[in-house]
């Protein structure tokens, strides 16, 4: 497999953890959406990354799609989103909300970083969007004592929320102090320490 991107996305990094927590062999070709977009083009139109190109040359273009087809190659007491309700849509509501938490953070960076006339009240609505997102995950992770979000075992959600939390205080120095939110500090540090997440990681780079 080749996974596309750099680790400075935590959408990028999210996969780039997955494969390698999994031990499936991959090429990371860390190019950028921006510098290296020719490059990129021919297996994703869209120049987006994380871009996924499988060994049979079949491509995934989506970070949740990518991680459904990892969890199928492994035997389903490795899957990282529990194959059992209730558990599994709690997992992806997580999963989706961080995805989400990480998108507005995307728009937020390039409205402010790379237009020339930014707009307030879009601005506004991201950073409210960001800080209901926290709140919610926040209230969510608090209440589970056990060492990650859904009981001893590392999962899809856990990973998303943390590598979004690294993207967001990177992308945005104290726009959301995590002291405010003292269980997703907890998660985000616990997760952190572990070796893949030191691993596969790259400092935010900012588009020129």
């Amino acid at each position: 497999m080749i996974l596309i991107g750099q680790y400075d996305s935590p959408f990028v990094r999210r996969v780039g953890i997955a494969l390698t927590l999994y031990g499936i062999t991959f090429e990371h070709r860390p190019w950028s959406a921006f510098g290296d977009a020719d490059k990129i083009r021919p297996y994703n139109p869209l120049t987006r990354v994380p871009t996924l190109v499988l060994d049979n040359g079949e491509v995934l273009i989506e970070s949740h799609l990518m991680l459904d087809y990892l969890d199928s190659l492994v035997p389903e007491d490795r899957r990282m989103f529990p194959p059992e309700e209730p558990a599994r849509h709690k997992a992806l509501k997580v999963s989706a909300l961080a995805t989400g938490l990480g998108d507005k953070a995307v728009s937020l960076f390039y409205e402010t970083r790379l237009h020339d006339k930014v707009s307030d009240p879009w601005v506004e609505r991201c950073r409210a969007q960001i800080e209901n997102v926290l709140a919610m995950l926040e209230a969510d992770r608090a209440v589970r004592p056990s060492p990650y979000w859904f009981g001893d075992h590392i999962g899809h959600a856990d990973i998303a929320v943390a590598a979004v939390l690294c993207f967001i205080g990177e992308a945005h120095p104290g726009l959301v102090p995590l002291a405010g939110y003292p269980a997703l500090a907890a998660h985000a540090a616990r997760m952190e320490a572990l070796l893949v997440f030191k691993t596969v990681m790259q400092p935010f780079i900012a588009p020129a």
